[in-house]
């Protein structure tokens, strides 16, 4: 598979693999701060270290991570994020057995909560530095199919723009980058 091609995460496990709160902050800190190891992780999401272990199995067992050989040894074991997909989406509730509706429901769940949080640091993020707190909301008028092109172009974009931190610039930073729509008729 292509990296520009997008990639399906319709399996149940898999999904279920990234609902979990913490294993969605490992992620999140791994691909923001780099390789850790379970006593890192787990001293910064106050877990211990039996518990971050488990949860970094459960992310390798799906191809979300990988041990760094070359940096482990002995019981310190380093990992980072893997190589997946950039382009990762979401099945649809159709595509989702009935029995497996809950796990696409709590994914959602658990991934809206983490955006509230970024919502309610903005505000704050925005007063320290407006050069990298950037914010738009707006309204437009769209057929589905203009939505689809809309939705497929704001991903080509984000893909332009995203590159591993390594070969990133010297004054490149993370940055979050949110995108929903939802119709404005039951306003």
């Amino acid at each position: 598979m292509k990296d520009e091609e997008p990639y399906l995460l319709d399996d149940p496990e898999r999904l279920k693999a990234l609902a979990h709160p913490m294993r969605r902050r490992m992620l999140t800190h791994l691909n923001v701060h780099g390789p850790a190891t379970s006593t890192t992780l787990g001293e910064l999401l106050g877990a211990k270290t039996g518990t971050t272990s488990y949860h970094l199995r459960q992310l390798e067992k799906y191809g979300f991570i990988e041990e760094i050989p070359e940096r482990s040894t002995g019981r310190e074991r380093w990992w980072r994020r893997a190589q997946t997909p950039r382009d990762m989406r979401l099945p649809t509730p159709d595509q989702v057995a009935p029995e497996d509706q809950a796990v696409l429901e709590e994914f959602h769940r658990v991934g809206y909560e983490e955006d509230r949080v970024l919502f309610d640091r903005f505000p704050a993020a925005y007063r320290a530095d407006p050069a990298w707190a950037r914010g738009s909301r707006g309204l437009a008028r769209l057929t589905k199919r203009e939505l689809d092109a809309f939705y497929e172009e704001y991903i080509a974009l984000l893909m332009r723009y995203h590159r591993p931190a390594e070969e990133a610039p010297p004054d490149a930073r993370p940055v979050y980058v949110r995108f929903f729509t939802l119709p404005a008729d039951d306003d």
